[in-house]
C-alpha cells in the first residue's frame, strides 16, 4: 500500500458505463467489457475498485454508470454504498460523466477532489499506480488539471498523445511536468514522429482535480453543459434530481472531456507513469500484451483447443463440452460465444467495431 495516503477530500469516481465494443462477441450491451471476467477470477470492473483500497475506504470510491448496468455492479461490489452509484441517463461523452460526478462530489463535500479513473483497464503494477495517484492529488492541490500519461511503446493510432513541456517539480518523488498539447488519434506517420521525439505520452484517460476547478473549466469552455449542470446541482437530492437530470441529459451533444476541456485548458500537468505495466485491453490483439502464452505463443481461454501448426494465436470458447481445433494458422483470433464465432487475423482485431457498427444498424439481437 502506498505510504501518506491521500487526504479525507479525494475520492475516486470511476467511469463505468462503457460498452467495450472492440471486445465483442464476448462483450455485449447487457454484458460489456468491465463486467466480464477476462484475465483472473474478478471483473476488470472488481479489480478496478480493488487496486484503490491503499488509497480510498469504499465509502470515497463512487461509480458512474447507465441504468442497465448499475444492478450487476452494485452486486459485483457490494461494499461501495448504493448511493455512490451516480446513474447518466443515457452515454453523452466523458466531458458529462465527470461534470455530473463533480457535480455529486462537491454537493456532499465543497472541498472535493476527484481522481477520474476507468473501470475496465489492466494495470500490473498497482503500487506505482497508488503512488502515482498520491502524487496526483497533491498536483491538484496545486489548482492543476492532472492527467497521468503511459510511455508509448509503440506508433499507436488507438490512442491520443500528450506532449509534455518544462518541468514543474517532483511530488512524492514522482516527475510532473507541464502539458503543452494534447493530440487526438493520430495517423501512423505522426504516431511514429510523436513516438521517436520522446516527449510524448499516451492519454491513459485517468485523471485528478478539485471538483470546483473542474466545474470553472466546464464554466468557461463548454457554458452549456456547465449551466445543466448547475440546475443539477440546485435539485441535487431531492425529489426532482432523476427528472432535471434526464432534462438535462436530452439536451446535451456527447463531447469528450479530452477535446470539450483538456486540448483548451490552463494549467495542465501530466505526470509520465511508464511503470505501470498498463493495457486499455481494447480489443482481442491486446490479451496478448496482459496474459500469458503457452511454448508457441498461443492464448486459450475457455473450453477445449487442439492446435496442430498454430501459433501466435488467440482462442476463446465460454462453453462446456466444445472443441476448438486449428491447423497450420498464426497470428488468428477466434472467439466462441455459442450464438457467434468470430475468427480473424489478430492485426485487424481492432475492426470488431466496424461489425457492432453494421449490426447496430440492422437491430439485431447479436449486439
Amino acid at each position: 500500500m502506498a505510504e501518506n495516503p491521500v487526504n479525507e477530500h479525494y475520492y475516486a469516481v470511476i467511469m463505468a458505463g462503457g460498452g467495450g465494443t472492440r471486445l465483442w462477441p464476448l462483450s455485449r450491451k447487457a454484458r460489456p467489457k468491465q463486467m466480464l471476467r477476462l484475465l483472473e477470477e474478478r471483473s476488470l470492473f472488481q479489480t478496478s475498485v480493488e487496486r484503490l483500497l491503499g488509497l480510498f475506504p469504499y465509502e470515497r470510491i463512487f461509480v458512474v454508470t447507465i441504468q442497465e448496468q448499475a444492478a450487476e455492479l452494485q452486486e459485483q461490489c457490494d461494499q461501495i454504498p448504493v448511493e455512490n452509484f451516480i446513474i447518466e441517463p443515457m452515454p453523452r461523452g466523458t466531458a458529462s460523466v465527470i461534470g455530473l460526478a463533480a457535480v455529486a462530489l462537491q454537493q456532499h463535500d465543497p472541498q472535493a477532489v476527484m481522481a477520474v479513473l476507468t473501470s475496465d483497464h489492466f494495470i500490473g503494477n498497482e503500487e506505482n499506480f497508488r503512488r502515482a495517484l498520491a502524487a496526483a492529488q497533491d498536483v491538484a492541490l496545486d489548482d492543476y488539471l492532472v492527467t497521468l500519461g503511459i510511455q508509448p511503446t509503440y506508433p499507436a493510432t488507438g490512442y491520443g498523445y500528450i506532449q509534455r513541456g518544462e518541468a514543474l517539480g517532483s511530488y512524492r518523488g514522482k516527475a510532473v511536468y507541464r502539458a503543452l498539447r494534447f493530440k487526438e488519434k493520430p495517423d501512423e506517420a505522426h504516431a511514429r514522429q510523436m513516438l521517436e521525439s520522446g516527449d510524448h505520452t499516451w492519454n491513459s484517460g485517468m485523471f485528478m482535480w478539485k471538483c470546483s476547478r473542474i466545474l470553472e473549466e466546464m464554466r468557461l469552455q463548454m457554458p452549456e453543459l456547465h449551466h445543466g449542470l448547475q440546475k443539477i446541482a440546485r435539485v441535487w437530492g431531492s425529489a426532482d434530481q432523476q427528472q432535471v437530470v434526464q432534462q438535462v441529459w436530452d439536451g446535451l451533444a456527447s463531447v469528450t472531456i479530452d477535446y470539450g476541456i483538456m486540448e483548451k485548458a490552463r494549467q495542465v500537468a501530466v505526470i509520465p507513469a511508464d511503470d505501470l505495466r498498463w493495457s486499455d485491453v481494447g480489443s482481442w490483439d491486446s490479451l496478448f500484451d496482459v496474459l500469458e502464452s503457452d511454448e508457441h505463443g498461443n492464448i486459450v481461454m475457455g473450453g477445449e483447443h487442439i492446435g496442430v501448426d498454430t501459433r501466435q494465436s488467440l482462442v476463446y470458447v465460454n462453453q462446456e463440452h466444445r472443441l476448438i481445433v486449428t491447423i497450420g494458422v498464426d497470428d488468428l483470433v477466434v472467439v466462441d460465444t455459442g450464438d457467434v464465432l468470430l475468427v480473424c487475423r489478430k492485426d485487424q482485431a481492432q475492426k470488431v467495431r466496424q461489425v457492432v457498427d453494421q449490426l447496430k444498424k440492422k437491430g439485431t439481437e447479436y449486439i
